[in-house]
């Protein structure tokens, strides 16, 4: 899940929640951070912040703890939701009215 909210700042700021409950497995947990920030640091995001949470649990102690599948299953969606992000953003500007000097 993706939340976003303008920022005045020139960059994007990012946040990322991942709870215990959805992934019980410390190297899980961080294998999504890390997956998050490379995306995030790969997108040309507009000023807003942004909080990537966990919406449901993406794997079991008795699994392992990370796998190809997880990693590509968190690039696709990321993706999309950074994607997304961007063609809204689009779109609020070239809906806003041009600026009088």
């Amino acid at each position: 899940m993706l939340y976003t909210r303008h920022n005045l700042l020139p960059h994007a700021r990012l946040g990322v929640v991942v709870a215990k409950r959805f992934a019980p497995r410390a190297a899980t947990r961080n294998t999504i951070k890390r997956v998050t920030r490379e995306l995030f640091r790969n997108s040309a995001l507009p000023p807003v912040d942004c909080v990537v949470r966990l919406s449901r649990p993406v794997n079991s102690k008795d699994g392992p703890a990370t796998t190809a599948r997880l990693k590509a299953e968190l690039r696709d969606e990321l993706g999309r939701l950074f994607a997304a992000q961007v063609a809204a953003q689009a779109r609020s500007v070239a809906a806003s009215p041009p600026c009088a000097p």
